[in-house]
């Protein structure tokens, strides 16, 4: 594929190592060619580094397998995600996943993306429903339009939500921005 054609979560093979483009711009300067460039994060360790392309330049795109999976539990340093044609039990360390595992709760559906018979990433459902574990209080005659309040997910998550929110609510949540919808 050619660099103009990159988008984000993207999964690209840049000098032996598998990166997850995290963003991405399109910039066409008034004199030169345009180019594109952004952040990608290195699925083996994590780190997060800057690229850049001519858009005209070849990148390339493994071949990932897709299988569809559903997150079981977390064990430790662990998450399990199962197989929902085996049933086999596959463990992912929740460093490999970063920021991802704040959005899994036990039944969530992900495809997990192979590289050979390695899991490298999952993709998340565009939105996924949590629990408000901690926020403060809300008033009687907090209204939709009355501003925000932190609120802490039951997986560690944090986001900003209406004022009306309280404990023991369950409420979409956008897994691309961490950005709270509507009650669910």
């Amino acid at each position: 594929m050619i660099a103009n054609e990159i988008k984000p979560n993207d999964v690209l093979l840049m000098d032996g190592e598998l990166y997850r483009i995290t963003s991405v711009t399109h910039i066409k300067p008034g004199k030169g060619g345009a180019f594109v460039k952004g952040k990608k994060k290195n699925l083996k360790t994590g780190a997060v580094t800057d690229y850049s392309f001519r858009s005209a330049e070849k990148v390339e795109k493994p071949f990932l397998e897709k299988k569809g999976m559903e997150f079981s539990y977390r064990e430790g340093d662990f998450l399990y995600f199962m197989d929902t044609e085996t049933y086999e039990q596959t463990p992912i360390t929740k460093e490999s996943l970063g920021d991802m595992a704040l959005f899994l709760v036990e039944g969530v559906e992900v495809n997990a993306l192979y590289h050979g018979t390695e899991i490298i990433t999952i993709d998340l459902p565009e939105t996924v429903v949590l629990e408000i574990k901690e926020t403060e209080p809300g008033f009687k005659g907090d209204t939709a339009q009355g501003g925000n309040k932190p609120i802490t997910f039951e997986t560690g998550l944090t986001s900003n939500g209406p004022m009306f929110l309280n404990i023991g609510d369950k409420v979409k949540i956008d897994t691309r921005t961490g950005e709270y919808l509507e009650r669910a």
